[in-house]
């Protein structure tokens, strides 16, 4: 990097940081602040091997800077914005990130060969962010009782019976990576798909998207077109702007259900389909007191919305049929785009992350969303459209 930009970069992080705690908060100051900081960590030893890529990593901090500047103010911005300064800075931050072994390797002495990898992952990452899978999943729920601990769980074959089709569309994220118009593509393919029940399972906003309102209601309009069979939960950052999210479901004419249960015709016979809302503290008692409040309807499938998977070990397994959630992006570094199931989530946690699990008599689809929000991409952990048809066997 040269010479004179380093001490400009610092200079201008640190203004950045004054700046988005006046005017931002504590929170985002600090958050911020702690990128950058490990940012030039693991940059500065580095900076003599750049040669040169120089320009570019100039230019890439510079839209850093720019980046994160830009979310003092919560403003959706237009592609060109995205295209020359978030996703570029995005690869760059993500980039510096992995390069880390490097960076600790050239600490003491050695010059590990290979710096332009994680770099490499980083621009793929960005084009597999960019780029949803779409697939058919089949549930077979048997009524087959695992035990109690949770666990990944492969369904058996499908009968040949018509299945209750459904559509999840998750973690969208409006933002850097998903614009309005990519979203109202998204729904427009769910419609197309003709579903029974449509399942929105939260986070469907970033900072950049807080109050746009008219976004979230553009992305999500074709859904408008399958009345009475939209269905939503909220997700922790919908909590941020709860309003944005109301507004947005009502004009789409779907049925938000914090805490609360609705039951549903469908061609396979009635659907029950219970929401809970997202919750940080005491989640198994406020599940309880949701389920009880809303116990099952006859011998209606019962479905329930639960943004964050890791509260699938709260819940009693006789409240749910197949429960549906989001949250992890899939775990969002990992090898599912090899065709394997590690992930770093996985790696470092019991919380399902993606796929199919089992507890109890109870089945969990883990979506892995369609957007991002959190580390700067997706890395092996590729975004996607399932379309799920739901067999119910449970005699």
């Amino acid at each position: 990097m040269p010479s004179f930009f380093l001490p400009a970069f610092v200079a201008g992080a640190f203004v950045l940081v004054l700046v988005a705690r006046l005017l931002r908060g504590r929170f985002f100051a600090r958050f911020i602040g702690v990128i950058f900081t490990i940012t030039l960590l693991i940059t500065w030893p580095l900076a003599d091997r750049l040669g040169p890529v120089e320009p570019i990593v100039s230019w890439v901090a510079a839209a850093s800077l720019v980046h994160f500047g830009s979310l003092i103010r919560a403003k959706m911005r237009p592609v060109w914005v995205r295209v020359l300064i978030n996703w570029p800075a995005s690869w760059g931050i993500a980039g510096v990130f992995l390069a880390l072994p490097w960076a600790i390797t050239d600490a003491f002495g050695y010059d590990l060969p290979g710096l332009w990898v994680p770099f490499a992952l980083a621009a793929a990452g960005v084009a597999e962010s960019l780029w949803p899978r779409r697939r058919t999943v089949d549930v077979v729920l048997d009524g087959e009782d695992v035990g109690d601990t949770s666990r990944p769980w492969r369904s058996p074959a499908p009968p040949e019976t018509r299945p209750l089709r459904i559509v999840q569309i998750t973690d969208p994220h409006l933002g850097p990576f998903m614009s309005a118009d990519r979203l109202h593509g998204i729904s427009q393919r769910a419609v197309a798909a003709e579903p029974d029940i449509v399942l929105l399972t939260g986070d469907y906003m970033t900072m950049e998207s807080h109050h746009d309102v008219e976004g979230l209601s553009h992305g999500l309009a074709p859904l408008a077109a399958l009345p009475g069979r939209v269905f939503a939960c909220r997700g922790n950052h919908d909590l941020e702007s709860p309003e944005t999210v109301d507004i947005a479901m009502e004009r789409i004419g779907a049925t938000l259900l914090n805490d609360d249960a609705a039951v549903v015709e469908t061609p396979v016979g009635p659907v029950q389909i219970v929401g809970h809302d997202f919750a940080w503290r005491d989640r198994a008692e406020r599940m309880a007191a949701t389920n009880a409040a809303h116990p099952r309807v006859g011998d209606a499938l019962r479905l329930v919305l639960l943004h964050d998977p890791g509260a699938f070990a709260h819940l009693d397994p006789d409240d749910a049929d197949l429960v549906f959630s989001g949250h992890t992006h899939g775990g969002q570094l990992g090898l599912v785009s090899l065709g394997l199931q590690w992930t770093v989530l996985r790696a470092l946690s019991r919380i399902p992350d993606h796929g199919l699990h089992a507890r109890g008599r109870a089945r969990l689809f883990v979506h892995r969303g369609t957007g991002h929000y959190g580390f700067p991409v997706r890395i092996g952990v590729p975004p996607e459209e399932p379309v799920l048809r739901v067999f119910d066997r449970r005699g």
